[in-house]
């Protein structure tokens, strides 16, 4: 059996080449992309990109479905993250004849208020363990808030797989905060999209180091450089 290693080092340049090639993922250090928080930053990532072509979703798929099987963990249910993790989370659940969740950001503010769909009458998960699917993991907030839905639906959730992480901080401490703690991986990390992208030529060396100091400080970087927050 190939070690997780080994499949996110096969799986993650083939999805990192595919990003670059749909714009999924977008690198400007030269002139950084202004995200919504008004912070301006050197990359932008858009992983429903993905979507429109088959193989890429097979792709997709086909690695968390080997990431599952190395990590030798087998869902009772599988969940995924509104919206973006929800075609992958069905792709997944289809190949694997798992049953489907979906977790919302927050509850309805109407109906049955429900915040995660597919549970039944009850709405528990019933203490069943469940797969978090989700496509990006950046300052890992919105996950978290997942994580902690699907245990207040009794839920037992300590896995979470993504597409792609920016590697930050401040997702590594909030997973390992939780209790019990919620471990994730991703098929591409930051580290090899940025080296598959100086290989590639999609961008320069210089451009890669930029990328690389983004990442030690990411709302500051932008302020160093001349581009400081806009608020609005």
């Amino acid at each position: 059996m190939k070690t997780l290693q080994e499949i996110t080092d096969y799986y993650g340049p083939l999805l990192a080449k595919g990003a670059f090639e749909l714009g999924a993922i977008r690198l400007s250090p030269a002139k950084p992309f202004t995200w919504a928080s008004g912070y301006h930053m050197p990359i932008y990532n858009d992983n429903r990109q993905f979507l429109a072509v088959p193989k890429y979703r097979a792709l997709i798929r086909d690695a968390f479905a080997d990431m599952l099987s190395s990590l030798d963990f087998n869902p009772d249910n599988i969940a995924g993250t509104a919206t973006a993790g929800i075609p992958h989370a069905t792709s997944l659940a289809d190949m694997l004849y798992k049953p489907l969740s979906y977790v919302r950001s927050s509850s309805k503010d109407h109906g049955l208020g429900h915040q995660i769909e597919g549970l039944g009458r009850d709405g528990s998960y019933e203490g069943k363990k469940v797969l978090l699917i989700e496509d990006l993991i950046s300052t890992g907030s919105s996950s978290l808030k997942a994580v902690e839905a699907v245990r207040a639906a009794d839920g037992d959730c300590r896995l979470c797989l993504a597409i792609f992480t920016y590697g930050l901080k401040a997702a590594e401490d909030g997973f390992a905060a939780l209790d019990p703690e919620c471990v994730f991986h991703t098929i591409l990390s930051y580290d090899v999209m940025v080296a598959t992208a100086a290989e590639t030529g999609y961008i320069s060396d210089a451009d890669a180091d930029a990328l690389h100091e983004w990442r030690t400080d990411p709302f500051g970087w932008g302020e160093k450089r001349g581009w400081p927050r806009e608020v609005k």
